[in-house]
């Protein structure tokens, strides 16, 4: 029964610092960059379209100078400063989030959000306004005259039959 316990708990030990150390070293190893992961986010510089897409020898130029750098080991980020340095910032697919750019990625969402609060504050005015209209209509709407009402339903009589 002792031994038992003991080989329990010396299981459970291990279970408690082993799964520490994986996550570790997984985190420790550098991602690898792949050329599709990287052609999708870069753009041909002759064509202005993107490498995943570009069909000429230019796009050919900067596909095989990735592989290149992707043989070498670096990271996606560092591939990415690579063809910077050597195709200027026009080969990026998205602009820098820097300066006058950053209104690229701040912009959308403000936008977004002043139009929620727009409407969360309009709608319930609307909202007020025509529940409130049928309520007025009707009551300041006098009754139809007898005389109308009659020489309505003989027009209407001559349209039915």
């Amino acid at each position: 029964m002792i031994r038992a316990r003991l080989i329990l708990t010396l299981v459970a030990l291990t279970m408690l610092t082993a799964g520490p150390l994986a996550p570790a070293s997984a985190a420790t190893e550098r991602p690898r960059a792949s050329l599709t992961d990287v052609e999708n986010d870069v753009m041909c510089v002759s064509c202005r379209e993107p490498l995943a897409v570009a069909q000429s020898p230019q796009a050919n130029a900067e596909r095989d100078y990735i592989r290149s750098l992707i043989a070498q080991g670096l990271t996606k980020p560092q591939i990415e400063q690579n063809l910077v340095g050597q195709y200027g910032a026009a080969v990026l697919g998205k602009p820098p989030a820097s300066g006058l750019n950053l209104t690229v990625y701040i912009l959308p969402p403000v936008i977004l959000a002043a139009g929620v609060a727009i409407l969360a504050i309009a709608l319930p005015r609307w909202r007020r306004r025509t529940r409130a209209a049928p309520r007025a209509a009707t009551a300041s709407t006098p009754p139809p005259d007898p005389a109308e009402a009659d020489r309505l339903e003989r027009e209407l009589g001559q349209f039915r039959g």
